[in-house]
């Protein structure tokens, strides 16, 4: 009894230095401790998304949340996808499903919440299963049926890699089945068209007239403040208060990324703030009114208004664009794109990347690349001017 106890306990110490060798030191004793128990396969891809998706509604980060949601539809919907099934008719049943999921979203007979209780028992994707093949055929489907562009499927990829690390990380999955390792599925990430407006189309939106106090008018003053703080997210835009403002100073925190910054008050956005300074106690300290009727302790309904809120500038600015004669996709991003259009090479990168509150210059030299062509059409008239 002796002996094969001995050897039981040698043969459970070898298989811990197998699971330290594997991750090269970088492994708890509770995972250790999991994979000795032989947990692998007993968590799906669908309960622990859904696990990560309910960590993110609890920190309020609802935005990527909800985005994550919606991509374990996606995927559900791939699994259930029967090809011998038209597909025209497919794809209108995929909508007819999302549709409905927003109709009762609508009428809050359907909330986050519901998404993940209807994904957390779920067994029916293992993370053995996701394998370069289960990729290559999901990208098909995100292109073929769901009408998806490259961008927005790399973004799903990385949901599943991101997932994939974590059920490593936890035990569920040996690093072996990773489909994301060496020469297997690569994510690229493309930097796609961004194009701004040209200083002459600024000034013509600045110089439009409008009814003061109409939905277009508010959404022309928060396009334009946007762009005097360089681009600033609308959706930031429409939570600025009040007491963001010190010292001739905006002081504010992004919401995507929760990076501080402070720049100082253009005169442009002066006057725009100087127009709702008469309504700072009706709207509840906000300088815009939008979310005045929400409760500031709230962040899932200051979520779901501010997102509602950006539809309705998305419509505003289509009409702003049809009356300054603007031919370019005029949208609540376009005005950061704007700004770098403008500012060219003849901004220092390093100013623009405070500017831009990213993390690193390459991150703001990319960016930038969109919008100096000068060089390149130097060269062009260089070759065929002859």
């Amino acid at each position: 009894n002796s002996q094969k106890l001995n050897n039981f306990l040698m043969k459970k110490l070898s298989e811990v230095n197998d699971i330290f060798f594997e991750s090269k030191d970088q492994v708890s004793p509770k995972q250790v401790k999991q994979k000795l128990k032989g947990t692998y396969g007993q968590k799906s891809f669908f309960e622990l998304a859904a696990e990560r998706i309910m960590e993110k509604y609890e920190r309020g980060t609802f935005s990527v949340a909800k985005a994550e949601l919606s991509i374990l539809y996606n995927l559900e919907e791939f699994l259930n996808l029967k090809r011998i099934k038209n597909k025209s008719a497919v794809i209108k049943s995929i909508n007819e499903r999302r549709l409905h999921r927003i109709s009762e979203a609508r009428l809050n007979k359907y909330s986050w919440l519901d998404g993940v209780d209807h994904f957390k028992n779920s067994k029916v994707l293992a993370f053995r299963d996701i394998d370069e093949v289960f990729i290559n055929k999901y990208k098909t489907f995100c292109h073929s049926y769901l009408g998806q562009k490259t961008r927005t499927i790399t973004n799903q990829l990385i949901l599943i890699r991101t997932l994939f690390n974590l059920a490593i990380k936890e035990g569920i999955i040996e690093r072996k089945f990773y489909p994301f390792a060496g020469d297997k599925e690569k994510i690229r990430i493309g930097s796609g068209n961004k194009i701004g407006l040209s200083t002459e189309e600024v000034e013509k939106i600045e110089k439009l007239k409008l009814e003061e106090n109409s939905s277009i008018w508010h959404t022309h003053n928060v396009w334009l403040f946007s762009f005097y703080f360089a681009g600033i997210r609308i959706s930031d835009v429409v939570k600025i208060k009040w007491s963001d403002f010190k010292d001739n100073r905006l002081y504010y925190i992004m919401n995507k990324n929760e990076k501080a910054l402070s720049l100082k008050i253009p005169a442009k956005a002066k006057k725009i703030l100087e127009y709702y300074k008469k309504e700072r106690k009706l709207n509840k300290g906000y300088v815009f009114p939008f979310l005045r009727n929400t409760d500031a302790n709230d962040a899932e309904q200051i979520y779901i208004r501010t997102k509602s809120v950006t539809k309705v500038f998305n419509k505003c600015l289509k009409q702003i664009a049809k009356e300054c004669e603007i031919e370019k996709n005029l949208s609540n991003h376009i005005a950061r794109h704007s700004f770098g259009n403008i500012a060219g090479d003849r901004i220092h990168p390093l100013m623009l990347q405070k500017l831009y509150r990213h993390s690193d210059l390459k991150t703001t030299l990319n960016y930038q690349a969109n919008f100096i062509h000068r060089d390149a059409d130097d060269a062009l008239d260089e070759v065929i001017n002859f």
